[in-house]
């Protein structure tokens, strides 16, 4: 059982936290893809959820009793599926790695919570459990819906493309929590339980301020990077290198790329014939594992301009997504020291 633990506190190690993002590879499988697809999705993005698990293993690390155990994980399944549902279907985004880092701290707070933090070192009894439970999972869901958003969603069935998402986050939870219950049900049997509870949630607070700390330099290595809105007069003024027309099928999605190398500008414009397309204007860095990647700016629009300064040397351009039935032509100009890569 020990080494159980250890294997799954070892599942917050900075290294593996990186696989829980929507990578190309998931975006690439999602087009066209069918409900079916975004619940698998959901299940395996749960799955690697490391901050997620490892606040549910906090939660029910004490808990012995089935009415106790469905009640909490009622109130946090209630709180995730609210946000993740409403703030993916109306829009609603926030940088994800700000709002993972607030997740780890959720799983900082569960540990010292179960070390009895507020009674031995704030003089103060417990917040109420089961509400925080309940709030923590509001960020929980809002953390899900920023990645999911991630996808090229489209308009047509958008919300039973989130409700299987969701669907696939509860399956993939249920696994989860089978597994850490049978793992606790047979330890609390044990002598070391009591002997290893503590260094269990010094482990639980660690985890949380390693997840936390991952996602700071994430986030600010993201904001070295931030693609830079152009005014139109401003891009009209600019001497473009190339002039490139791309055309994205119907119903089809589409890559246009770059190897540019780290501190080297990039300025850009591109423009429909008014369709407005799902793009994610991202970076591939050289060192990055597959299917790993820095997104610069996602939307949904019929043009974009800006400038970019390549906080890494890789792989950089735009996904385009078109779901409507006829193809898009795309314009778009650039300058820069670059060498074109055009459709990988």
């Amino acid at each position: 059982m020990k080494r159980a633990l250890i294997v799954l506190l070892s599942l917050a190690g900075v290294q593996t936290a990186l696989a829980h993002g929507i990578s190309a590879a998931d975006q690439q499988s999602m087009i066209g893809g069918g409900n079916l697809e975004f619940i698998k999705l959901g299940a395996s993005h749960m799955l690697t959820g490391y901050d997620h698990l490892l606040f549910l293993f906090g939660v029910i690390f004490f808990l012995d009793k089935f009415r106790d155990i469905t009640k909490f994980i009622t109130a946090f399944t209630l709180g995730h599926s609210i946000t993740l549902i409403f703030a993916t279907f109306v829009g609603i985004s926030a940088n994800y790695y700000l709002i993972d880092a607030a997740i780890a701290l959720t799983v900082v707070y569960k540990g010292f919570d179960n070390l009895g933090g507020f009674q031995k070192y704030l003089k103060m009894a417990s917040p109420n459990l089961l509400v925080l439970v309940f709030i923590f999972g509001l960020v929980h869901g809002f953390g899900l819906s920023t990645r999911l958003q991630q996808l090229p969603l489209g308009e047509g069935g958008l919300l039973l493309k989130i409700l299987s998402f969701n669907l696939g986050v509860e399956l993939g939870q249920i696994a989860a929590l089978t597994v850490m219950l049978f793992l606790l049900k047979a330890w609390r049997h044990r002598q070391s339980f009591a002997r290893f509870s503590t260094v269990s949630n010094v482990g639980l607070v660690l985890a949380g301020f390693l997840l936390f700390g991952y996602q700071m330099i994430g986030y600010a290595n993201d904001r070295g990077g931030v693609a830079e809105d152009m005014a139109p007069a401003e891009a009209q003024a600019v001497a473009w290198t190339d002039i490139t027309n791309i055309t994205i099928p119907a119903n089809s999605g589409l890559e246009y790329k770059f190897q540019i190398e780290q501190g080297q500008p990039l300025a850009y414009t591109w423009e429909t014939n008014g369709t407005a397309l799902y793009f994610d204007f991202h970076g591939d860095p050289v060192d990055a594992k597959s299917g790993e990647f820095v997104s610069f700016e996602e939307a949904t629009l019929s043009e974009s301009a800006g400038q970019l300064t390549l906080p890494f040397t890789g792989a950089t351009g735009w996904y385009w997504q078109n779901e409507t039935d006829t193809a898009v032509e795309i314009v778009l100009k650039t300058r820069g020291e670059y060498e074109v890569i055009g459709v990988p």
